[in-house]
């Protein structure tokens, strides 16, 4: 059986000398997918998402990227390597108009990024008609969308989202949920830590349930909704 694209595989590990937060926890996302983290608050879903981004040392295991082992590269060796990030907060330049928020997410590019801004812009049209606005003035889930969008200037090989839908309305999540399905389908596996555990794994072709730091449950995210102990510890019966 083939290696996933991207695995986190059996990681142990914590903050700086801190005890281990995560124990021997496995993420994994292939090309097309979305694969979600989910459980209760506390449960280690930044912390294993941050691992597979090289934001904390691992103690035990490893990061792999198409077959490559990038344990030891740091965040930004990893995001030349394809790994875009969007993190939950603090993610766009506020004071910057929507364009000039898209050109700094192709910072490591050297070719001709426009276009990858038109895909951005096609994909997120409310971005193109206020392009010239600045993005502290838009509401949470356009600033969303130009957080994501300034991931994908990159053209990463993998998008990670850290609580993607935080904060926003449950008709924003619903259409931020659209465009993260739309990004996979053009090829990019998405990995993604989010609190709304039931929509997420609605639209989660892999989902992983922690539990203090531990893999409680692994499966699709059609057989988490249907197993019932998932239904009965996580998501309210």
């Amino acid at each position: 059986m083939a290696e996933p694209f991207l695995i986190g595989d059996a990681m142990t590990g914590g903050y700086g000398a801190g005890p281990d937060i995560l124990h021997s926890c496995t993420i994994a996302v292939d090309p097309g997918q979305i694969a979600v983290i989910v459980g209760p608050n506390g449960a280690g879903k930044s912390t294993g998402m941050k691992a597979v981004f090289g934001m904390l040392n691992l103690r035990e295991g490893s990061v792999r990227l198409d077959g490559e082992d990038i344990t030891h590269l740091t965040p930004q060796e990893r995001v030349i390597k394809g790994m875009g990030f969007v993190p939950q907060t603090q993610n766009i330049f506020t004071s910057m108009s929507v364009e000039e928020n898209l050109e700094m997410g192709a910072f490591i590019r050297r070719d001709d990024i426009r276009e990858t801004m038109e895909q951005v812009y096609d994909l997120f049209p409310i971005l193109r008609d206020k392009r010239h606005q600045a993005a502290g003035e838009l509401s949470g889930g356009q600033r969303q969308q130009v957080a994501v969008g300034r991931a994908l200037m990159t053209k990463p090989k993998v998008l990670i989202l850290d609580e993607p839908t935080a904060g926003v309305s449950p008709i924003v999540m619903d259409e931020l949920f659209d465009r993260i399905i739309e990004v996979a389908r053009t090829g990019i596996p998405i990995l993604m830590v989010e609190q709304n555990a039931r929509q997420a794994l609605e639209i989660a072709d892999r989902g992983y349930v922690l539990v203090q730091g531990r893999n409680a449950y692994t499966g699709s995210g059609q057989e988490l909704l249907a197993d019932p102990e998932v239904r009965k510890s996580f998501l309210g019966g």
